[in-house]
């Protein structure tokens, strides 16, 4: 282990190493913060960087452990905070550049759980404004690059803590999902996700005073990014629970592992809307692994895919584009955000009145109950993040048919968002263009650690990929 710089090291490897003393908070800290400031120029993935912040709280952990005081499970571990969490270090932008003042007298509650917990906020990740995009970019911050590929987008909207991640600055990012937000960009990067089931993790503000509109309440998510699933199983089983603040979020148990049936459905090319080769070549090796491991393995689509997919767009576009009418909003968003969502809501069929905006709802139910009695018997669905290979920079903006295709390409992710599941996104290897690749496992609502115990078999069989140097990052 102490051959390995402690940027190299998974979280729960660094943890280990500076309670045993191999190595202290401060040394760890020191070295993260060094790396950064070699590598974010590169790909401009962190906005904020807590130099002198960081150094004291691991000289706190240094002096707690040289006590003989227990700093907690994460003492001296680093982590990187999405700009729309709460941390009362800096402003939570949601990378608009109307809120660059806004700082929040409150951590949100997953950061105040790593925080007791002895984990130490390094920086803040990048996202597109309000988080309207498949990519990251604003107006604030500016664009974060994929580090495997400058020309193609690193994902969005948790794209700067996914690249901080995978290179080497964090062993632990926070983020959100609403359409794919943590796993689209653990996909793009080569690392992996967790996508919670709804009502686990509290939300990303402390304040809940403000109205949040339906979509919001059961499609949106927080969640970790890590380099291995046992991570982000960590991480989980620290920030989950209910806060007394947030009334959407429940109390259950996490088991330690999963001994149910061990039945996964393998979903090679939702819907038969077609896939690229490197995807399909993922999902195989992915469902050869689980078939390594013990697991039995059907090539079977769940019910009524097509319509949770469809209604994820309906709703979503239908609760948002009131935002973008005059007075919708205090100040403008980016051009790219606003071209993006009016484009992609020019394409969606829509509500005809309350009455068929009701019935989306009311469907909603009839599906879940569908896909609850599917995952009965198969309690784990895999398939792909995307259909797609990460696009190009700039194609969602080449007009409304482009928007379509990216919905199209993630048919899959967003039905997760629509029923409120748990999806763990990890990486398969690279392909023969050196990009990563990789599959989602989707566990039954509030069956997060069936989700992990599934990631943790093709991860055996597949690894992980080692975090990027900065000799390694491709130069934009």
């Amino acid at each position: 282990m102490t051959a390995r710089q402690p940027w190299q090291m998974s979280m729960r490897e660094l943890a280990a190493a500076i309670r045993a003393g191999w190595l202290t908070a401060r040394g760890a800290v020191d070295a993260h913060l060094e790396h950064i400031d070699e590598v974010n120029p590169r790909v401009n993935a962190l906005t904020v960087v807590f130099h002198d912040r960081a150094r004291a709280l691991a000289d706190e952990v240094d002096r707690a452990l040289a006590a003989g005081r227990d700093p907690g499970p994460l003492a001296g571990v680093p982590f990187t905070v999405k700009e729309n969490i709460d941390l009362t270090w800096s402003a939570s932008t949601s990378g608009w550049p109307f809120l660059a003042n806004a700082v929040p007298a409150e951590d949100a509650t997953m950061v105040a759980r790593l925080l007791a917990a002895g984990a130490i906020p390094i920086g803040r990740g990048n996202m597109p404004d309000f988080g309207l995009r498949w990519d990251t970019d604003n107006d604030l911050f500016g664009r974060t690059l994929n580090p495997w590929d400058p020309a193609r987008v690193p994902g969005g909207s948790s794209g700067g803590d996914a690249v901080a991640v995978a290179t080497g600055m964090t062993p632990l990012g926070l983020g959100n999902d609403y359409g794919g937000s943590l796993r689209l960009p653990a996909y793009a990067a080569g690392v992996c996700a967790l996508r919670p089931s709804a009502g686990r993790i509290p939300a990303p503000t402390a304040s809940g005073e403000e109205p949040v509109t339906l979509t919001l309440q059961h499609f949106a998510v927080n969640g970790p990014i890590a380099r291995t699933v046992d991570d982000l199983d960590t991480a989980f089983a620290l920030m989950h629970g209910a806060d007394g603040r947030d009334p959407l979020v429940s109390t259950l148990p996490h088991p330690a592992g999963y001994d149910g049936p061990r039945r996964a459905a393998v979903v090679r090319d939702p819907l038969g809307w077609g896939i690229d080769p490197q995807v399909g070549e993922a999902v195989d090796r992915a469902a050869a692994a689980l078939t390594a491991a013990g697991w039995e393995v059907e090539h079977v689509e769940p019910p009524l895919l097509e319509e949770a997919a469809v209604l994820w767009r309906r709703l979503s576009s239908a609760e948002m584009v009131g935002a973008f009418r005059p007075g919708g909003l205090p100040a403008p968003l980016s051009a790219g955000s606003t071209t993006y969502f009016l484009d992609n809501a020019e394409e969606v069929e829509p509500f005809t009145g309350a009455d068929d905006y009701a019935m989306a709802w009311a469907r909603r139910v009839a599906i879940a109950a569908a896909w609850a009695r599917f995952q009965a018997d198969h309690p784990v669905i895999l398939g792909p993040v995307s259909a797609r290979r990460m696009p190009r920079i700039g194609f969602d903006l080449e007009g409304p048919a482009a928007t379509t295709e990216l919905w199209r390409a993630h048919r899959l992710l967003v039905a997760v968002n629509f029923l409120g599941l748990p999806s763990v996104a990890l990486p398969t290897g690279l392909d023969e263009d050196g990009l990563p690749t990789g599959v989602q496992l989707i566990g039954p609502r509030d069956g997060d650690h069936v989700a992990l115990a599934a990631g943790r078999a093709v991860e055996a069989a597949l690894g992980h990929i080692a975090p990027l140097a900065a000799r390694d990052v491709v130069a934009g």
